[in-house]
């Protein structure tokens, strides 16, 4: 039996799809993305025995299945990630933000806005780790780390905590790994519940309101406002600044700045790179 060929996406659903994705996430992609679109759906189609690009794209749009909508548009969020990414975010963390904070007496609290798979946001309860073995009355209220994303997909993933060897070896060290990593099997390895206590997930768009999440001391948003456009990206810094108390702290991605925000953050260096600070 000859089986029909796959439609091909359109350039009527592709601008469809582009429009609902911007609308809803925030994301633009602009012309000549068909193939990543494609590319992406087609993995989810498989989960729905969908044979038409063009037709799967109607569903989700129209979102009578919301299981296959959420489906569609997480395919299109990018959660590339590994251990202590980039590293200078993690030396000022551990050596210029934690310090200058570490006698409060109130609860430190950290948030990881756009975790993935969860590397972000352990990575920082390991950096707090450190730190408290070198100053153990450091933080006595206590430490909060949130961890969001958009995808229920990965965070579900991030607060297993489980990693395959390759992961594991991406950027994290042999020291780390024994000190707080557990073997699960031969090839898996399980963060441990001294690390995994401090964080805990939650199902965030940047897109919408997020004060119900409270104040934070820190707030990690990287690699992630690239993919909003210009008005996006300052509404959701002028909003992650309002969680801030006067001077409390911002990292952003290497290749993002604070444009659209500048009244209300500014940028502080320091001998390992550069991060935000609230105006007072």
């Amino acid at each position: 039996m000859t089986v029909a060929p796959t439609p091909a996406l359109n350039d009527v659903s592709y601008g469809q799809f582009a429009r609902f994705l911007a609308q809803r996430l925030g994301i633009t992609l602009g012309e000549n993305k068909q193939y990543l679109v494609s590319s992406r759906l087609s993995m989810v189609m498989r989960e729905f025995d969908a044979l038409d690009i063009n037709e799967f794209i109607a569903r989700a749009i129209d979102g009578k299945n919301t299981s296959l909508t959420e489906r569609a548009l997480e395919s299109m969020t990018t959660n590339e990630t590994f251990w202590f990414r980039d590293e200078y975010p993690y030396q000022i963390l551990a050596n210029d933000l934690l310090p200058a904070i570490a006698k409060t007496t109130q609860k430190l609290r950290i948030w990881s806005s756009a975790c993935s798979y969860g590397q972000e946001p352990y990575s920082i309860a390991m950096v707090i780790s450190e730190f408290k073995r070198r100053q153990p009355s450091a933080f006595s209220a206590g430490v909060e780390i949130i961890a969001s994303d958009i995808s229920q997909k990965v965070l579900k993933f991030a607060s297993d905590g489980i990693y395959d060897e390759l992961a594991i070896a991406r950027g994290l060290p042999t020291a780390m790994q024994d000190r707080y990593f557990s073997r699960v099997d031969k090839s898996k390895l399980k963060v441990n519940e001294s690390i995994k206590s401090m964080v805990s997930f939650k199902r965030v768009n940047l897109l919408d309101s997020f004060y119900a999440l409270g104040k934070f001391d820190i707030i990690f948003c990287r690699n992630v406002l690239i993919y909003f456009d210009a008005d996006n990206k300052a509404s959701i810094l002028q909003k992650l600044a309002a969680l801030l108390p006067a001077d409390g702290a911002v990292m952003l991605g290497a290749a993002e700045s604070v444009s659209g925000a500048e009244d209300v953050l500014k940028m502080e260096k320091c001998a390992r790179g550069l991060y935000y600070r609230r105006r007072a």
